[in-house]
């Protein structure tokens, strides 16, 4: 159970949700300098975008000379030597800028998400039946209960062997066995699927916000692969559920300065060693919606790799509200008074979480949206800046710049919000949905198994946009955009392989059609 649990306090509002917790309205308030930011992005590109087209202009304008004309151009140019070398100079400055300023392409060669085995399912019962073993209160059982009742979970997700036992087995030794199980089921299935040798791999960045051993994850997957010397690794902890796409942009980062290699990102969480055994409430909520799983992830900057890879990287955008005290404090990692380690969630998480995520799409909006939206846009947000006019501001339609959407299945109440706030239809929820029904909430390796579940369903095309958003603990919210490059087939040994077809399952009101006992 991960330290940002952006979503996992959404379990927690129960049907009637306070309005001072629930997500706010945010495409009503506007700051104008996230905008800016975003244009920025847009303008640093811009010499590249008008580049291509000047030159393939003036290529066709040289295709459709007369012969006759050349060579009276040729003979005018003997005559004129400095105009040739002002000419030269001027194509030799512009085709040195192009190369220098145009980033490598980044391909999504292929990914792979753990399945754990059968016998680590946890139902309801069993969960209620552990909680009442381990000494919960009679207060802190039904408040679980209810959270499991209202969790959006089915009976099918997963706990860690430590957590099946009685009494469970919190010990270095299991957190060691859950993490090296998850991660090496996730990363076996993605070399024998892509067949990349793991010597060929340049960058390794593996992320788990609440283990962190020594010798280090990432360390272990080197130790296990026998992944070479040179290999630029790292350990990215404490990020919580949104670090998934901070280690996709870090790969980024060292794709751009390392070329023709590959670049593995490895997405999970660990259990075993951060389940709450105490009773204070607002600790709870993460056992009951944090489950077992990981990602695995290849990417690479390797021009021979465009043609088998299914998606190309777009763009990431990175939301940091840290430097507010609440933001920063709202999902914490403490001890109770009884000297009970958890992660604590504040009341105040949804809002914060609706701040963070205003302000990221704001940033978002200008790299992604169409021209007609963003005139929409701009006009009445010039409107209510400088005229103070009492219109009500003109919200994007995100479903004109992305055919799906991956929302971080943090909970099944965020899921409602975002819904409802960037008025997305049931269907582009789907996949959040009945992710976080089938797996529960695995932290930054959700969006994975979302994006496993379109492809399941033969849902995404060539030249479809995904959207990828998470939040997480610090406060963070993060964007990465896709674009599928073929129509995409699901891999081998999809961990929705052997149920897709019982999906989507009907759910009541947003609830599962069943109801745990106490």
């Amino acid at each position: 159970m991960n330290g940002g649990g952006g979503g996992a306090a959404a379990a927690a509002s129960a049907a009637a949700t306070p309005p001072h917790r629930r997500l706010p309205d945010f495409l009503q308030s506007v700051n104008l300098k996230y905008v800016k930011l975003g244009y920025h992005y847009l303008i640093t590109h811009l010499l590249t975008l008008t580049l291509l087209p000047l030159m393939a202009v003036i290529l066709l304008e040289a295709g459709r000379t007369d012969p006759d004309d050349l060579r009276q151009l040729w003979i005018h140019l003997q005559y004129n030597l400095v105009s040739v070398l002002v000419l030269s100079a001027v194509l030799v400055f512009g085709a040195t800028v192009y190369v220098l300023t145009r980033p490598r392409p980044v391909y999504l060669v292929d990914f792979a998400c753990y399945k754990p085995p059968d016998h680590l399912k946890v139902p309801f019962e069993e969960f209620m039946r552990h909680s009442r073993l381990c000494g919960f209160s009679d207060d802190a059982l039904e408040f679980q209960r209810k959270i499991l009742e209202r969790s959006g979970l089915s009976e099918e997700t997963y706990v860690p062997e430590a957590m099946h036992c009685l009494p469970p087995q919190p010990t270095m030794g299991n957190a060691r066995a859950e993490a090296e199980t998850v991660m090496f089921g996730a990363l076996d299935n993605l070399f024998r699927s892509t067949g990349v040798k793991p010597k060929d791999v340049g960058v390794l960045v593996v992320n788990c916000s609440l283990f962190n051993p020594t010798p280090s994850l990432s360390a272990m997957i080197v130790n296990r692969y026998k992944l070479r010397g040179n290999i630029r690794s790292f350990n990215l902890g404490g990020m919580g559920c949104s670090a998934g796409v901070i280690a996709v942009d870090l790969a980024r980062d060292m794709l751009q300065v390392h070329g023709n290699t590959y670049a593995v990102v490895v997405s999970t969480e660990n259990i075993t060693q951060n389940w709450y055994f105490g009773n204070r409430k607002s600790m709870l909520i993460p056992n009951c919606l944090f489950r077992v799983g990981g990602a695995a992830v290849l990417l690479s900057n390797r021009g021979a790799d465009r043609r088998r890879a299914k998606y190309a990287l777009r763009h990431v955008v990175r939301t940091h509200k840290g430097a507010d005290d609440k933001a920063f404090n709202c999902v914490y990692q403490e001890q109770d008074g009884e000297g009970k380690t958890g992660v604590s969630l504040s009341k105040d998480l949804m809002a914060i979480a609706g701040g963070a995520l205003k302000t990221n799409i704001t940033t978002l909006g200008p790299l992604v949206l169409p021209v007609s939206e963003q005139l929409l846009f701009f006009a009445t947000l010039v409107a209510k800046k400088l005229f103070n006019a009492k219109i009500k501001p003109y919200i994007p339609d995100f479903k004109l710049a992305f055919e799906h959407f991956c929302i971080h299945a943090g909970g099944r109440a965020v899921i409602d919000e975002l819904e409802k706030n960037l008025q997305l239809q049931p269907a582009h929820v789907e996949a959040s949905r009945m992710t976080l029904h089938r797996f529960g909430n695995t932290s930054s390796s959700s969006i994975w198994y979302e994006l496993a579940y379109m492809e399941a369903k033969g849902r995404v095309r060539r030249g479809h946009r995904i959207w990828q958003i998470a939040f997480g603990s610090g406060f963070k919210c993060n964007s990465a955009v896709w674009h599928a490059l073929r129509n995409v087939k699901p891999s081998p040994d999809s961990p929705w392989e052997d149920c897709i077809d019982r999906y989507p399952v009907e759910l009541i009101d947003g609830f599962p059609t069943h109801r745990p006992q106490q």
